[in-house]
């Protein structure tokens, strides 16, 4: 079993920035998969960003150019570093984790953007 503490939420006004800490219980260079998601009010949970234990990195559209996902093996723990912050960033954002079938997931942190 592997747990996720998320971590570096907050409220923030529109242009400015935050990096989300996801810190696990085991090692991280482990996993094959970690992403961050979001979920909205309304809406469905969405992938953001990932990063594979080869380097790979994804981005969804939105978020291209303004956000970086990386990981520290050292500290077993993976951020999200956001810029440019828009009101539409506003979400729950949840760590998740993959160790071949099986799925992890933190309890989230709340962003908010907003003037």
């Amino acid at each position: 079993q592997v747990q996720l503490v998320e971590s570096g939420g907050g409220l923030v006004q529109p242009g400015g920035s935050l990096r989300l800490s996801c810190a696990a219980s085991g090692s991280i260079s482990t996993m094959g998969f970690m992403g961050w998601y979001r979920q909205a009010p309304g809406n469905q949970r969405e992938l953001v960003a990932s990063i594979t234990n080869s380097g790979t990195t994804y981005y969804t559209d939105a978020v291209k150019g303004r956000v970086t996902i990386f990981t520290d093996n050292a500290k077993n723990t993976v951020y999200l570093q956001m810029n440019i912050l828009k009101p539409e960033d506003t979400a729950v954002y949840y760590c998740h984790a993959a160790i071949d079938a099986l799925r992890f997931w933190g309890q989230g942190t709340q962003v908010t953007v907003s003037s």
